[in-house]
């Protein structure tokens, strides 16, 4: 949409409501700028970390990152979001992320160790249960973090053919077909012991993947084969320029729509760090800037703008990419409380 000449967009925003966050929030973009403009919000869901965009835009799904573990859907009308029935369990606790895939939401579900399937009906509201649960098995030498499986991302590949899921604590990557709504085993890609995987962004190509690894601050490059599902790790690659000087968790991974450049954020040293992509994939590091705030938990990238959600900090920033190098620069932020991802139409 337009207004007065400027290309007009909308963000949503997620946060921690148990940190003081507000809920889900919505913004405008202007898409000429990348600014955000606060609109409005709702609170009625617990802890809203991880929102997704139905493929019509029309309507946004949340999950709820409690112990007892919701998603929840919401009509895209208006200045805020409106509830489109009760949040459906998924039988899994602690669910951090989700996507819309096949007629259905999936949710990983990190404090259970498992994926979740629940049906999407034809209005866009959910199913009043899943229709399937994948539990995942296994652990990490990382006792601290790895005693068990920690599911902390779904998505589905380029091609539609599969969903994807990430485990921090049994370092693997698991690809699964979703059939007559149960999430169905393909294989499981083994990543460097003690890495850490957390959240896996495909380069526009269709053909190469790169994870983020929490525990170690690296982006694993993969070879992404869709016609027979398989991940195969080529290379690992440090996301900051030297040893980093306290904490240095990566937590959010994009890549350029035209598949030039990657970025990643950092939490502890609160950075973004700029890739080139170079032959069969490869990723060399650029450099980093300051991410706009503390505690980055995720990056968004849309239309030649990052946008970071600052969780510490309790902000959002968003940051112009420069075309030719790929390195971003800052244009402003907006406070939002305990903010943990950016969703833009």
């Amino acid at each position: 949409m337009t207004d007065g000449g400027r290309r007009r967009g909308r963000a949503f925003i997620g946060s921690f409501t148990a940190a003081g966050g507000p809920g889900i929030v919505t913004a405008a973009v202007d898409r000429d700028s990348g600014a955000l403009t606060l609109l409005g919000s709702v609170n009625s869901l617990p802890d809203p970390s991880y929102l997704a965009l139905s493929p019509d835009g029309a309507t946004l799904y949340a999950v709820s990152e409690t112990a007892e573990g919701t998603v929840a859907a919401y009509r895209v009308t208006g200045d805020k979001p409106e509830p489109a029935g009760p949040p459906v369990p998924v039988d899994g606790s602690g669910p951090t992320h989700l996507c819309v895939h096949a007629g259905h939401v999936l949710t990983a579900n990190y404090g259970s160790g498992s994926v979740t399937a629940v049906p999407v009906r034809a209005d866009g509201t959910l199913a009043d249960a899943p229709s399937g649960v994948l539990r995942h098995t296994g652990s990490g030498p990382y006792t601290p973090r790895q005693q068990g499986p920690h599911a902390h991302q779904v998505r589905p590949d380029p091609s539609g053919r599969w969903a994807v899921s990430v485990d921090l604590g049994t370092d693997s990557v698991r690809v699964c077909a979703l059939a007559d709504g149960a999430l169905v085993p393909h294989r499981e890609i083994t990543m460097r012991p003690g890495s850490g995987p957390r959240h896996l962004a495909f380069h526009p190509g269709g053909r190469y993947a790169y994870v983020v690894n929490e525990l170690a601050p690296t982006v694993t490059v993969c070879r992404w084969d869709p016609a027979d599902g398989t991940l195969q790790p080529l290379a690992e690659t440090p996301v900051l320029p030297g040893a980093p000087d306290g904490d240095a968790y990566p937590s959010g991974i994009a890549a350029a729509p035209d598949g030039r450049f990657v970025w990643t954020a950092t939490r502890g040293e609160d950075v973004l760090s700029t890739f080139v992509v170079e032959e069969e994939g490869g990723l060399r590091l650029l450099g980093t800037v300051p991410c706009g705030g503390h505690w980055p938990r995720a990056i968004t990238a849309s239309d030649g703008f990052l946008y970071v959600a600052n969780e510490r900090s309790g902000d959002v920033s968003w940051f112009a990419v420069d075309p030719d190098t790929g390195l971003p620069r800052y244009g402003g932020s907006v406070e939002v409380p305990a903010a943990s991802c950016v969703v833009l139409d």
